[in-house]
């Protein structure tokens, strides 16, 4: 059926509604609908309209509603289906949004608000090559607008045509030439042209423009120090192309100047040092005897700048052998006399070098003899805080290189003579974290931050040593010190507003050692809820960027927008929720139940009603707190919904949970190709939900990366036995391509057996090598007390046991509810004396308990309920 007609006076109420809506004047708009619907009740555009306006005054239910109801009526109309797209796109639903506009285009090719839209939706969901297209219809539409222009040459470069950008920039350019002699835009411009032509490999053409643009000529490109680098770079990059050796000798003194001129502005920058160094030919990162006294000498040059400490901190990266101990004496005596406490961080990278290493703990430990024997200091010369921050540095030394019993007594030293410096108890609390105490450790770093009580780095230290501590609710406490809560409630909403990803992923870690698996999913997914909020929050750049011709920038935002899932703590979460949901998966597959949750059982089904009867409490306390006043308008966006999951239970009871990890994991794999961990938990996932080529495929690429890795090793034999195991074959093309990639790792007439031992016979010392074997022989149905004495064996000469690997076998044995854990523990608890880690349960009560009685924290709070 036909969608009615409007009679002409009909239509200028119409446009009245659509007039009224655009000014927000919502309450006239609905009683214009309203008339119109009176009328012409099956009018699907005016039942839209009606539909939006409910949305913004907040009826979204009942507006949402009319909206598809008014779409069904008028599916040819380009007004129905924008109302329709931007629903979907306050909802974050871009690549349905998307869908919507190219239908509204259908019928309104040339409507420039729906063209607009869809731009910044097809820079959104990174479709290049329809923008192009949207970009030139904008352009046709409104040719005198700068801003056309410039989006097409973005879209261009966007989608890998940088010749028509290039074009479209000179084009620009040449109706642009009566610009005033500071135009910000202009010079923003000009500089994206130039890296637009870096981009194509034109870097003669890039030069060329640079230095006829230059400031200091009267040119138009104003930041002259972003002008230089690019200079200094194009030409380095020209001098790798092939030319003659004239021009290589002109373009190196033209790009030795611009690196001088850099450095005479900033002696700091270690980025100039690198550059200026390699135009002559010198890889700072690989300097070899035949260039090191050149190297030398061309950083000597810049000692007597006043306050410039990069080179001499580059000469010591360089110097080896005398010369190295003839600059370090006098680097660490001018650091140490001033009490710089980062100096250790600053010194760290030239501990790859041993013997750089020992010069540099012989010097200190010098320095400590000399300054100790004559305390206080009688030379006017010596500061007499030298002795404190040569002990400080001394005790960094040794706990970074593991004699944490020599760090510890040197930092009681340094108490004893300065018992107020805050650095000393922080020191103190790392050297306990690396031995394996974090309690000690919380504890020392507490000492800290009652020193200074109004530093946000101590607390914020403080509070994340508490969480490893497991004392989750006495870090809440400290936290809250500095977040917007108040009256004593917890700091963990304002935290994760905030996107603390420190907090949230030591919170969640805390969680999971606690067995607390429902609150640690929660927190893994709060945290994939911050990565996408970061996705969402490029949206309103993609037009201002344009508009105010900030490219560069913007360009590289994108680019950093599409690879920011590679960030550790995304990867950590990623890699921690899949480990959850397979222990929980085999902690019920051992109960004899299903192995994604409980929930068919009789017992599953009463834990559900409990929950529910749970949350249903919490979501009446949650509703019952008074509602702040609003505007007649409160905007498209969905209002902010409330958690009414907050203890994580129906994510640990989810029906789907490897559906849930396969989306957390979903990109990893081309995102980071790399990294061992998001192979093995995609392995984990893939096996588990029968995917068997995404499995093998993920151990071929770590076996690429390191062929000898444990937890590759035990995953090898857990795919070949779980697919030898199958009640049927795999029929082709699936089966024989599996079978020949399974080869590729483990020979088919090689038994699983003999490669177990093989691998434990190669790595005899490696305390998780033994592990990986252990859980080979588990899988192979070893008996259990067999697979008992294979991890004893780490307690043996000659494994080369540490408080980690003894801490990963003794949870393994938990595990498998081994009889024998106690006994390990106990046995691993005498030989490491410092940790705390093999203490007994009721010893870490004990531990825990002394720190919340000492008074040190505010720690009150409700028991959470979990789910195990």
């Amino acid at each position: 059926m036909a969608p009615p007609t409007l009679a002409q006076k009909d239509k200028k109420l119409f446009a009245d509604l659509l007039s009224q809506y655009e000014n927000r004047q919502l309450t006239k708009g609905r009683k214009t609908a309203d008339q119109i619907l009176k009328k012409y009740p099956e009018h699907g555009e005016t039942m839209c309209m009606k539909g939006l306006i409910l949305v913004h005054l907040g009826q979204r239910d009942e507006g949402i509603n009319l909206v598809k109801e008014g779409m069904r009526k008028d599916l040819s109309s380009h007004i129905c289906w924008h109302v329709w797209a931007l629903i979907q796109k306050s909802e974050h639903k871009y690549e349905d949004a998307l869908k919507s506009y190219i239908q509204a285009l259908k019928f309104d090719k040339d409507n420039f608000n729906i063209l607009r839209d869809t731009a910044v939706l097809q820079t959104q969901t990174r479709q290049f090559e329809g923008l192009v297209e949207t970009r030139h219809n904008l352009l046709r539409l409104r040719p005198y607008n700068r801003n056309h222009w410039v989006g097409l040459a973005v879209a261009y470069q966007l989608n890998g045509n940088l010749a028509e950008a290039k074009q479209v920039l000179e084009y620009v350019e040449g109706f642009l030439r009566n610009v005033g002699s500071y135009d910000v835009e202009f010079s923003e411009l000009l500089m994206y042209h130039i890296r637009i032509l870096e981009d194509m490999g034109d870097f003669q053409s890039a030069v060329d423009m640079l230095e006829s643009h230059d400031r200091a000529k009267g040119g138009s490109v104003l930041d002259r120090m972003a002008g230089t680098e690019m200079k200094a770079r194009l030409l380095a990059k020209l001098k790798e192309s092939n030319a003659d050796d004239e021009q290589k000798t002109a373009w190196t003194e033209r790009a030795d100047a611009a690196w001088r001129w850099l450095l005479s502005q900033n002696a700091d920058g270690y980025e100039y040092y690198k550059g200026f160094l390699a135009n002559q030919g010198i890889d700072l990162a690989n300097v070899t005897d035949e260039n090191r006294e050149k190297a030398l000498e061309m950083l000597r040059g810049y000692f007597n700048v006043q306050f410039a400490t990069a080179p001499y901190r580059l000469a010591l990266h360089v110097a080896t052998g005398q010369e190295f101990k003839d600059l370090i004496k006098p680097y660490l005596t001018n650091a140490l006399t001033k009490g710089i406490p980062s100096l250790f961080a600053d010194l760290k990278p030239l501990y790859r070098d041993p013997a750089k290493r020992q010069v540099i703990e012989d010097t200190v430990e010098e320095f400590r003899a000399t300054l100790a024997t004559s305390s206080p200091p009688t030379s006017g010369s010596v500061e007499p805080t030298t002795y404190l921050w040569a002990l400080y540095l001394l005790a960094q030394h040794h706990s970074y290189l593991g004699r944490h019993k020599q760090a510890l007594e040197i930092l009681d030293v340094a108490i004893t003579h300065t018992p107020t410096l805050p650095e000393l108890y922080m020191t103190r609390a790392r050297a306990l974290k690396r031995a394996g105490d974090p309690h000690g450790a919380a504890r020392a770093m507490n000492d800290a931050r009652l020193l200074d009580g109004q530093d946000r780095f101590i607390n914020t230290k403080t509070g994340k040593y508490l969480l490893r501590a497991g004392m989750v609710t006495e870090a809440d406490a400290i936290f809250s010190k500095f977040t917007r809560v108040s009256g004593g409630a917890p700091a963990a909403a304002d935290l994760e507003e905030m996107q603390a990803m420190h907090y949230l992923v030591e919170q969640g870690d805390a969680y999971r050692r606690a067995g607390k698996l429902n609150l640690a999913l929660k927190k893994y997914y709060v945290i994939q809820k911050v990565f996408e909020s970061f996705r969402e929050d490029q949206y309103e750049f993609h037009q201002y960027s344009v508009r105010k011709t900030i490219l560069n920038v913007y360009t590289e935002m994108l680019k950093w927008e599409d690879n920011v899932r590679s960030h550790p703590g995304f990867i950590h979460a990623a890699v921690a929720t899949v480990q959850v949901t397979i222990n929980k998966a085999k902690k019920a597959a051992r109960k004899g139940q299903p192995e994604a949750d409980g929930a068919n059982t009789k017992k599953g089904e009463s834990k559900r009603r409990s929950i529910t009867f749970a949350l249903s409490s919490l979501r009446s306390r949650i509703l019952s707190a008074a509602t702040a006043t609003q505007s007649e308008d409160r905007g498209l966006e969905p209002p902010r919904s409330r958690d009414d999951d907050p203890e994580g239970l129906k994510l640990v009871l989810a029906e789907d949970p490897l559906e849930r990890a396969d989306k957390y994991l979903t990109g990893l794999s081309e995102l980071v190709p790399q990294n061992m961990d998001i192979c093995f938990a995609i392995y984990d996932v893939a096996i588990r939900r029968k995917k068997y080529l995404q499995a093998v495929r993920m151990l071929t690429r770590a076996h690429s990366l390191d062929s000898e890795h444990p937890d590759l090793h035990w995953r090898v034999v857990h795919l070949r036995n779980t697919v030898s195991s199958l009640p049927e074959p795999i029929l082709a093309p699936v089966g024989p391509v599996l079978a020949e990639s399974i080869a590729s790792l483990l020979p088919a007439e090689v038994s699983l057996e003999l490669f177990n031992s093989q691998y434990l016979q190669k790595h005899s010392s490696s305390p998780m090598a033994i592990v990986a074997h252990a859980k080979a022989a588990q899988i192979l149905k070893a008996p259990q007390d067999e697979v008992d004495s294979i991890l004893f064996v780490v307690l043996k000469e000659p494994v080369q046991l540490d408080h980690k690997a003894a801490f990963a076998v003794l949870s393994y044995l938990q595990e498998m509810k081994s009889p024998r854990a106690d006994e390990f523990r106990i046995a691993c608890n005498d030989r490491f004396e410092l940790s705390t880690l093999f203490r007994s349960g009721e010893e870490i009560a004990a531990l825990q308990r002394s720190f919340s009685e000492s008074g040190e924290s505010a720690a009150d709070g409700e028991a959470l309920e979990t789910v195990t």
